[in-house]
């Protein structure tokens, strides 16, 4: 019989002892992610200036990875659940770890998209483990809690680590921001083989058409995102990116609806909760995907702010939703998911509304108002987003549950990062002086490099990105707004997870196995 440990002793209904602990190892393995990938950005600059690469092989070194990841996650949690979850995470991590500290040899362009596509490997093998280990461990009672707690140290690591980023390059180089990852891998390894216990679904037959059409859908699904600001939507290369992921998809939906051992439970979506949550969180992130984006340049190349400087300036934001997830855990149990997920998302939306008004001469005061409201909304919803949607799962699921979750997301995200980077280039374009040189008007930052000293130019320039900033948050605010709406209509806001389709026996205590 496989090891479908959970939370709770059903003869007893004691809790494991060591459920904290674990969670920590679940945090730390999340937020090796979190911070490598937005550490990233900060030494994109240097790293560019020290290989020697071009702007397509920079493309390529922050692509590779989110590529690789969205492909393989579906396939990652099915790995999960048939051959066990913390040796999934674990393969994982050290994989992770292994080619990030291959990076810090790294002397070409090549080697550093190699790397980064191990990286996604292992990335892809790491985050469908961690939510599906934290459903199985805490109970109804407690996983909003244990929710919460997970939700702030990715927050924390996503606004940290441009600070933390930005003060490793100034002191070493940005071969740091890997080596960074290698002694939070390592002590995340260590106590996961101490602390956590193993847990899988029921044996199943495996299904390798399935496995294959997901990652080969995904990918092509994701790159066509990516691709579309440089070579259109439905144009030459695009659009047979496009059909691929049509196909491969579409095939992939028929099979699991045919064949009597799916790799993914596609009934999950029959629940209302599951689709409500994820076609919300999927709004959200498309909402949010710009975000960093707009702001990061906002705050570098309108008020002028250092990378370090830039980095603390999210510090609202990161308080305000430590806040918000702490009110979010103790509210979730009294009024239902349903309707916190709708307060915090029209927080959210009243952020992007703020931000909409910003102007070149407007400072930081009305920003720093905004990401606190942001935080706060953030911190209130998304938790209780996912627990809505989790908690439909049934225990045999876990894995590939959690990997259909984080795949909807990553969806989400790179489609908004394809749609509003697109409007934001697009309309600052259009706001700029006809007169303006070419280069002046494709980014703020062409135009104040092409300025030269003229002020005109570069007032000319803020002027044009505030107003594109304007118009791009618009948008944000529709699509959260729009995931509000959904919450409320389609979720039912109970929580209650459907009976496996493999029911098993009472679960045994959790027990470490190494």
């Amino acid at each position: 019989m496989a090891d479908t440990s959970t939370a709770l002793d059903s003869g007893t209904g004691t809790r494991d002892p060591r459920r904290w602990w674990i969670l920590i190892v679940l945090c730390l393995s999340t937020l090796v992610l979190v911070v490598d990938s937005m550490a990233l950005t900060v030494a994109v600059p240097s790293m560019t200036e020290d290989i020697g690469a071009s702007p397509q092989q920079i493309q390529w070194i922050l692509d590779s990875y989110v590529l690789v990841f969205a492909g393989l996650l579906l396939t990652s949690g099915s790995l999960g659940d048939r051959f066990g979850r913390r040796k999934v995470m674990i393969i994982g991590l050290l994989l992770f770890g292994a080619a990030s500290l291959a990076a810090v040899f790294c002397t070409g362009p090549g080697e550093v998209i190699a790397v980064r596509t191990a990286m996604g490997i292992g990335g892809a093998l790491i985050m469908p483990s961690t939510l599906s280990i934290l459903i199985t461990v805490f109970d109804e009672d407690e996983r909003p809690k244990a929710m919460a707690a997970w939700g702030s140290v990715s927050m924390l690591g996503l606004v940290g680590s441009p600070i933390l980023g930005g003060v490793l390059i100034d002191h070493f180089s940005w071969h740091s921001i890997f080596f960074i990852n290698v002694p939070v891998v390592a002590l995340a390894v260590a106590a996961g083989l101490l602390l956590m216990p193993e847990s899988k679904a029921p044996w199943q037959k495996p299904d390798p058409l399935g496995a294959v059409l997901s990652a080969v859908g995904m990918t092509a699904l994701v790159w066509w995102i990516i691709e579309i600001p440089q070579h259109g939507a439905f144009e030459g290369r695009g659009l047979s990116t496009l059909a691929v992921a049509v196909v491969c998809l579409a095939g992939f939906v028929v099979w699991e609806n045919v064949t009597p051992a799916p790799m993914v439970p596609l009934v999950l979506f029959k629940h209302r909760d599951f689709t409500g949550g994820s076609i919300s969180l999927a709004l959200v992130q498309i909402g949010n995907g710009g975000l960093l984006l707009v702001l990061t340049q906002y705050l570098q190349s309108v008020l002028g702010y250092s990378p370090v400087k830039a980095g603390l300036a999210f510090t609202p934001l990161a308080v305000a939703a430590l806040i918000g997830n702490g009110v979010g855990a103790k509210l979730a149990a009294k009024a239902g998911h349903r309707w916190l997920i709708l307060a915090g998302m029209l927080l959210m939306a009243t952020s992007f509304g703020l931000l909409t008004t910003v102007t070149a001469a407007s400072g930081f005061t009305l920003p720093a108002v905004a990401l606190g409201l942001l935080g706060l909304g953030a911190g209130m919803a998304m938790p209780a987003a996912v627990g809505a949607l989790m908690g439909t799962i049934p225990a045999d699921k876990a894995g590939v549950g959690s990997a259909l979750n984080d795949t909807i997301q990553q969806a989400g995200t790179a489609l908004g990062i394809a749609i509003l980077g697109s409007l934001l280039t697009s309309t600052f374009s259009h706001e700029m002086p006809a007169g303006a040189p070419e280069q002046a008007k494709q980014s703020i930052g062409g135009a104040l490099a092409a300025a030269q000293g003229d002020a005109g130019l570069v007032q000319a320039a803020k002027d044009a990105f505030t107003a594109s900033m304007s118009t791009t948050l618009t948008f944000s605010a529709i699509g959260v707004l729009a995931a509000a709406l959904l919450a409320v209509v389609v979720m039912r806001g109970t929580g209650t997870q459907p009976p496996s389709e493999n029911a098993t026996p009472p679960a045994r205590p959790l027990t470490p196995t190494t």
